[in-house]
């Protein structure tokens, strides 16, 4: 297993993925590439602008957090900041760095959005063409 994706948001589920990342990079010598993605607001017609509760400054802090997680660990990683689709960056940016493994956090979620595969770990699992570990 040479790369490692990880989508972080700061959620206990994607700060327990980035560990989960953490441990097996140091067991297999992985890269690890993490990403946090700054959804864009979907309006009735087009897609519009970042939405200022969730802009892409903060979450270029809380890959600032990641970093330090993973180098207090003492490893290096890559850090991409996205704008989009959540699902759809971390498939993509997956995709264009040949990666073995994706790993995201999941949430409880209501049985309809299970099974209309609403939730970004969902939407991710059947995106990939690599393995995804969900981590609660």
């Amino acid at each position: 297993m040479k790369t490692i994706v990880v989508g972080f948001d700061e959620t206990e589920p994607s700060k327990n993925a980035l560990a989960r990342a953490a441990d097996l990079a140091e067991a297999f010598g992985s890269s690890v590439i993490v990403t946090s993605v700054a959804p864009v607001l979907v309006g009735s017609r087009e897609m519009g602008g970042v939405d200022p509760v969730d802009s892409p400054e903060l979450h270029a802090d809380e890959l600032a957090h990641a970093r330090t997680f993973l180098a207090e660990r003492g490893l290096e990683g890559q850090f991409e900041l996205a704008v989009g689709d959540p699902a759809t960056a971390i498939v993509d940016l997956a995709e264009r760095h040949a990666a073995d493994l994706i790993i995201v956090g999941t949430r409880q979620h209501s049985l309809i959005s299970s099974i209309l595969g609403l939730s970004v770990s969902g939407t991710v699992k059947r995106k990939a063409h690599c393995d995804v570990l969900t981590v609660q």
